[in-house]
C-alpha cells in the first residue's frame, strides 16, 4: 500500500491545517470578525459543522477583546477547559483562568444544596469581584445557573461561550443564554466540549495579538 505523505515542515503544519480548512469551506459565509474563531473551533474538532452552528450576539467578539485587555478573567466549567487555555497570553493582560470543580467549598455548597457541582461552581463566581468572562464546554447546568445569576441581577459577565456538548438539557440550556441579555458565543445544537471551549478563548487572545508564549 502507498500513502502519499504532504511534506509540510514542524512550524508550517498549523499554518498548512488553515489554508486546508480554508479552502474547504469555500464560498460558506462566516460573519465578518469570526472567522478566526469558526476556523480554529473547525482546527480543533476536525468538523466543518462549526461553520453553521456558531452563534454571536452583536458585537460579541469586539466586547470581548475589549474585556481581555482590560484584564478579565476566565471562568471554566472543566479542569481540561482551563488547561487548554493560553494563559500565558492571557496574563499580558492581567487575566487568569479559575475552575472551582474540584474546590472543597464547591463540593459541599452542591452538597447542601443539593445541585451539581458546575451550578455551585457558578455561584462561587459570582463572588468575585472582576470582569469574567464564562467558558463552559460540559456542564449545561452551568448555563442554565448563569442565566439565573443574570436574570436575577446577581452576575453581569463580559461574555459567555456556551458550547457544552452532550444531550441532557445541552440545547435547552445554550437557548437560554442566547435569550439572557449578555454577550455570548454558543455553539447551537448538541456539539461542543472543553476543547471547543478553550479555543475560542484563545481565538479571541489571538486576535488581539498574534503571540503564543
Amino acid at each position: 500500500m502507498k500513502v502519499e505523505l504532504e511534506n509540510v515542515k514542524p512550524m508550517e503544519i498549523e499554518k498548512r491545517s488553515f489554508e486546508i480548512i480554508t479552502e474547504e469551506l469555500g464560498d460558506a459565509p462566516l460573519i465578518p470578525g469570526t472567522e478566526l474563531i469558526v476556523k480554529r473551533c473547525i482546527h480543533t474538532s476536525a468538523d466543518f459543522d462549526y461553520a453553521k452552528n456558531l452563534c454571536f450576539s452583536e458585537g460579541a467578539v469586539e466586547m470581548a477583546m475589549d474585556a481581555i485587555r482590560d484584564g478579565a478573567c476566565i471562568v471554566t466549567d472543566t479542569q481540561m477547559a482551563k488547561a487548554g487555555i493560553n494563559k500565558r497570553a492571557l496574563a499580558r493582560y492581567g487575566g487568569e483562568a479559575y475552575c472551582f470543580m474540584s474546590d472543597e467549598d464547591v463540593a459541599a455548597l452542591a452538597k447542601k444544596n443539593g445541585t451539581t457541582r458546575a451550578t455551585a461552581s457558578m455561584d462561587k463566581a459570582a463572588e468575585m469581584d472582576k470582569k469574567l468572562i464564562f467558558a463552559i464546554g460540559n456542564a449545561p447546568t452551568a448555563l442554565v445557573r448563569l442565566y439565573e445569576l443574570i436574570e436575577n441581577g446577581k452576575l453581569s459577565p463580559e461574555l459567555i461561550i456556551g458550547v457544552p456538548v452532550g444531550f441532557v438539557n445541552v440545547v435547552q440550556s445554550k437557548e437560554l443564554i442566547m435569550h439572557a441579555d449578555v454577550p455570548y458565543i454558543v455553539a447551537k445544537g448538541r456539539k461542543g466540549g472543553s476543547n471547543i471551549a478553550a479555543c475560542i478563548v484563545n481565538a479571541l487572545l489571538y486576535m488581539i495579538d498574534n503571540r503564543r508564549d
